[in-house]
């Protein structure tokens, strides 16, 4: 687990070309300026380019969040990368629509498979 300075705590797993990191927070928080850099750090120890990043455990999303999140998600498809979401909540998902149209970009997928996959069709999750 990885302490952030902004009161986050990741849990990262690494698989085949993506890495899984699950963003937990023990309280309401305000403001993350330090995600999109930690997240970046990760992303370089490990060699690997596209997260997935499980927000199931938050509660809100900072409008510093989702810029965060805009920035990282341009800094990894430089490299060739992706950053997908899953399990967010339907108040975050909205504020997401709603603050910075990022969802297009960024879609909420409902499961951690579906996101890997790119798709929100669990009818995809393969057998």
């Amino acid at each position: 687990m990885i302490h952030v300075d902004d009161g986050l705590k990741l849990d990262v797993e690494r698989g085949p070309n993506w890495l899984i990191v699950k963003v937990r927070s023990g309280e309401p928080i305000d403001e993350v300026p330090h995600l999109a850099k930690e997240l970046w750090s990760i992303s370089e120890r490990h060699f690997i380019y596209r997260l997935v990043l499980e927000l199931d455990e938050l509660e809100s999303l900072p409008d510093d969040l989702m810029d965060q999140l805009a920035l990282l998600q341009d800094r990894l498809e430089r490299r060739g990368g992706a950053l997908r979401l899953c399990g967010l909540t339907s108040e975050c998902e909205e504020a997401l629509c709603s603050s910075c149209q990022l969802s297009s970009a960024l879609p909420n997928h409902a499961t951690l498979v579906g996101a890997v996959m790119g798709s929100s069709e669990e009818s995809l999750i393969a057998h």
